[in-house]
């Protein structure tokens, strides 16, 4: 089994100050890794938190916004190196044979921004019984220099092409909320919760909670956004925070004059998805 699990950069540092790791929380994280992991092949990935984002914002560079100045561009990549070790060391003070791999170095993007992941590496390392530790990043971008890479771009690439049996999302939320601020158990589709969760702009350089949502939804596999709390239980296999999964087939169903659409989901359990007029 394969897991993909991102430990979201407000988690592990503190985003008040610049290049400020949260050690204690980083600490407790890669202990329940250490002690709760019940899977053959995880990849870690991690956030920018107040390393990346603190430079990327400095240096105006975002996911869209490339900057060709190798110095600003080094800036953030070196900044995101530092936190990296920071994740890095104390996996091994724990026993994770974790290794680093950076995506400065195996990824791209093409003209139109659609990102490539060379997993030859991860596949390797997986192989050997390593975990691989990823990390958000600046990454070259052809006609555009380099632009940022998220860490969420990186867990929704890497559960693809890696066909991932489990995706978790680590963030400082128990899950995502809708517009009472109750959490909302499973998402099925952006449109119903998009006033809730807000404009993929109003957060940081990477996005947010709306952008979480939305590209998840294109993954085939379940994901899980929740807090560090939920951690143990989601590497456990319970279903932990919220579900994001897309309802792929719709089944019509009569009832008589009413014809029910009935999901028949992989990923999400049978539900009722529509009613329609009567026929």
């Amino acid at each position: 089994m394969t897991t993909v699990l991102k430990l979201g950069g407000s988690v592990i540092t503190d985003k008040s100050e610049p290049e400020t790791v949260a050690s204690d929380q980083l600490e407790t994280l890669i202990v329940t890794l250490a002690t709760e992991a019940q899977t053959e092949q995880l990849v870690l990935v991690h956030g920018g938190g107040s390393f990346g984002h603190y430079h990327a914002d400095k240096h105006e560079i975002t996911p869209t916004d490339g900057e060709r100045d190798a110095e600003d561009i080094f800036a953030v990549h070196d900044a995101m190196c530092r936190l990296n070790r920071h994740v890095i060391d104390i996996c091994h003070d724990h026993g994770l044979p974790a290794l680093p791999v950076a995506p400065l170095s195996n990824a791209t993007r093409d003209s139109d921004g659609d990102l490539t992941i060379q997993t030859a590496v991860i596949e390797q390392l997986l192989t050997e019984g390593f975990i691989p530790v990823l990390f958000g990043d600046v990454v070259s971008q052809v006609s555009a220099g380099a632009t940022i890479l998220s860490g969420d771009e990186i867990v929704t690439s890497l559960a693809s092409s890696l066909e991932a049996d489990r995706v978790g999302l680590c963030s400082t939320e128990p899950g995502v909320y809708d517009r009472q601020q109750n959490v909302i158990n499973k998402i099925t589709a952006y449109e119903p919760i998009k006033d809730a969760v807000g404009s993929a702009e109003q957060t940081d350089v990477t996005g947010g909670m709306a952008m979480k949502v939305r590209s998840l939804l294109d993954l085939e596999t379940n994901s899980h956004i929740f807090d560090s709390s939920q951690l143990a239980d989601f590497l456990q296999g319970q279903s932990v925070g919220t579900t994001i999964c897309t309802e792929q087939w719709l089944i019509p169903l009569q009832v008589f004059d009413i014809v029910l659409y009935v999901s028949l989901s992989e990923r999400c359990s049978p539900s009722l998805a529509n009613l329609t007029v009567p026929i």
